[in-house]
């Protein structure tokens, strides 16, 4: 490891460089969000205006990864010799002028565009970053060096305590670096949270010489993006976990099987992989260990997440599950014991090397150490990626940190752990988010996300519209998942369309307890949660569509009626310029008219009207 300590030398005086150097710095957020929030234009606008004002060889401009802050997207961060970083929201390419006029030259942050400075301290009546309402009760070891450095250079990672974890692992024995692991307390993230060190344990009582270590990396729930942020943002971080792992079980080869429609993440990877390589970390003798890497593009079956499938995938074989025993710490890919941990595992096993399982254990609960990051989706006014100790409040998630809900609706659920968790209301505000207490409401953990609703969602068409994703994910080779998820999506229909009866609702109840039971993979045994939740917790609505044949959220398409408010019509034609089915008729000036045997109940005339115009009945 002698060239790495040569290279860590020389990568803390780049970073140096880069933090305290002559040249003023500016940051471009210009992850997965923030490219489509419009990132890469303004990064291409501060260039120009660099340029311009013949500035350019006094400035660095460099992209960064997801800070999390994904609601404020294009975020950009500007230090200049002498001062604090100052990080600017929502900024536009016509924006790009007076950021350099002002604060680039004239060194004057400018106020009416900064959401946060990156001192401990308040800095021109600008709040610090840690002191962001979004940010203070976090608690970031994942997400350590996301949003922080630039994710294309191995230097920055180095630098900042990169592959120290490695070298502590391998000065130890593999048995002992499993019980560090083990006192940690690290659970898998993936969902199912089976303690890791445990899981390490099994595959390295084989005595197999031929073992594999797979990440998974196939992140597929809705409203889920915390893998591919690590990836896009701190890819290192995940490959010196893997070789880690590697070390610890006795394996020399693994694998990344990540989904294709991540391409920002399979390139960052793909460079992380020939930079460590060339520093002679992967594929090169590091005292009687060595390791390699091979990137595995899925194709985006949910079915993925379950290991079994995700090795048939990489055998080149249809994504399908099989039964376990045999698990695949004994026979797994290639039928090799084979150890599989997601993303976040991984990123938290580095760290946890580099400065000890004490820590690590301090933070969290009593059964669930450590940290969780979870993507903060739907209608919610801060959206975007959190990490947070285990213990932590559902209503402080929710209130605190993402600011309740959007547009001053009032808050009615949070959906978490994507389509296999479960719905839960503002009376678990005071639930401690961790395994044990998410899983006694009725959801999961998951993979972290979390999809909030505000009072004009519907719970059964959000039931109805997490079984028919299940539905379709369905591999389709066990009969309860296969067609239990198809049984309950058309009762389903027929509630949501106004046809529902009474008995529908226990035969729902006692599907989804045969799923539970019978199903062969997790995708099948979790995919009823949406269903008995939000029955253990909307049944009113549920009644409701069935007793009084109405949406009490006026969502449901087929139980919705459209008209027009007279008086408050001004005949400015949004409405029938909206409407698919030319049901809307009235013209300029004129109050306006629906036809009902034409209307399909789409919504767009009320989402079109400016006037309020437009009733929902």
């Amino acid at each position: 490891m002698e060239k790495l300590k040569q290279l860590r030398d020389s990568a803390k005086k780049v970073w140096k460089e880069f933090c305290d150097g002559g040249k003023t710095r500016i940051l471009v957020g210009a992850a997965t969000c923030g490219r489509a929030a419009g990132a890469l234009a303004v990064m291409e606008s501060l260039k120009k205006e660099c340029e311009a004002a013949g500035i350019a060889d006094k400035v660095e401009i460099c992209e960064t990864a997801c800070i999390g802050l994904c609601y404020a997207e294009p975020l950009v961060e500007i230090k200049s010799a002498g001062c604090p970083s100052v990080l600017y929201s929502k900024v536009k390419p016509k924006d790009a002028a007076v950021l350099v006029k002002e604060h680039v030259i004239g060194a004057r942050p400018v106020k009416a565009k900064a959401e946060a400075v990156m001192a401990d301290e308040e800095y021109e009546g600008i709040r610090p970053f840690k002191k962001h309402p979004m940010v203070e009760l976090q608690h970031r070891i994942v997400l350590r060096n996301c949003g922080v450095i630039n994710p294309a250079s191995f230097e920055h990672y180095l630098a900042r305590g990169g592959y120290e974890g490695l070298e502590r692992a391998l000065s130890m024995k593999p048995e002992d670096v499993i019980e560090e692991v083990k006192a940690s307390g690290l659970r898998g993230r993936g969902g199912a949270g089976f303690p890791t060190g445990m899981k390490w344990g099994f595959a390295r009582a084989s005595q197999s010489a031929d073992k594999y270590l797979i990440c998974n990396a196939d992140e597929g729930d809705p409203g889920a993006f915390m893998d591919r942020s690590v990836l896009e943002g701190d890819p290192h971080s995940v490959i010196e976990g893997m070789m880690i792992a590697g070390y610890a079980i006795g394996a020399n080869r693994g694998y990344i099987y990540v989904r294709s429609e991540y391409p920002l993440a399979i390139e960052r990877l793909r460079l992380a992989i020939a930079q460590a390589e060339a520093a002679s970390l992967l594929k090169s003798d590091l005292g009687g260990f060595t390791f390699e890497i091979k990137i595995k593009k899925g194709s985006g079956a949910f079915v993925c997440g379950e290991e079994t499938s995700l090795m048939a995938s990489i055998e080149g074989m249809r994504a399908m599950p099989r039964p376990k025993p045999p698990f695949p710490a004994v026979s797994g890919l290639f039928k090799k014991p084979t150890n599989i941990n997601n993303v976040e595992t991984l990123a938290a096993v580095s760290s946890i090397m580099r400065d000890g399982a004490a820590g690590y254990a301090a933070v969290g609960s009593e059964k669930s150490k450590g940290t969780k990051t979870f993507s903060l989706a739907g209608k919610i006014e801060r959206t975007g990626l959190i990490e947070i100790p285990f213990g932590t409040k559902l209503g402080d998630i929710i209130e605190k940190i993402g600011g309740g809900c959007a547009d001053g609706k009032k808050f009615k659920a949070v959906q978490t752990g994507g389509p296999s968790g479960g719905c839960l209301t503002r009376e678990h505000f005071d639930l401690p988010v961790d395994y044990e207490n998410l899983g006694a409401a009725g959801s999961i953990i998951g993979s972290g996300g979390m999809v909030v609703m505000n009072e004009d969602s519907c719970m059964v068409e959000v039931a109805k519209y997490f079984v028919n994703f299940t539905e379709n994910e369905s591999c389709g080779k066990c009969v309860p998942c296969r067609m239990g998820t198809q049984h309950c999506h058309r009762i389903l229909e027929k509630i949501t369309s106004g046809e529902g009866e009474l008995e529908d609702i226990e035969v729902l109840k006692k599907i989804a307890a045969t799923m539970k039971q019978s199903s062969l993979c997790g995708l099948g045994q979790t995919a009823p949660n949406p269903i008995l939740t939000t029955l253990r917790y909307f049944e009113d609505e549920y009644l409701a569509h069935i007793k009084d044949k109405r949406c009490p959220a006026k969502a449901c398409p087929k139980m919705v009626r459209f008209d027009v408010d007279a008086e408050k019509c001004v005949g400015c034609t949004m409405c029938e310029r909206a409407c698919p089915t030319g049901a809307i008729t009235g013209g300029l000036k004129k109050v306006h008219s629906i036809d009902h045997d034409k209307c399909i109940s789409c919504g767009a005339c009320y989402q079109a009207c400016r006037f309020g115009a437009i009733l929902r009945a």
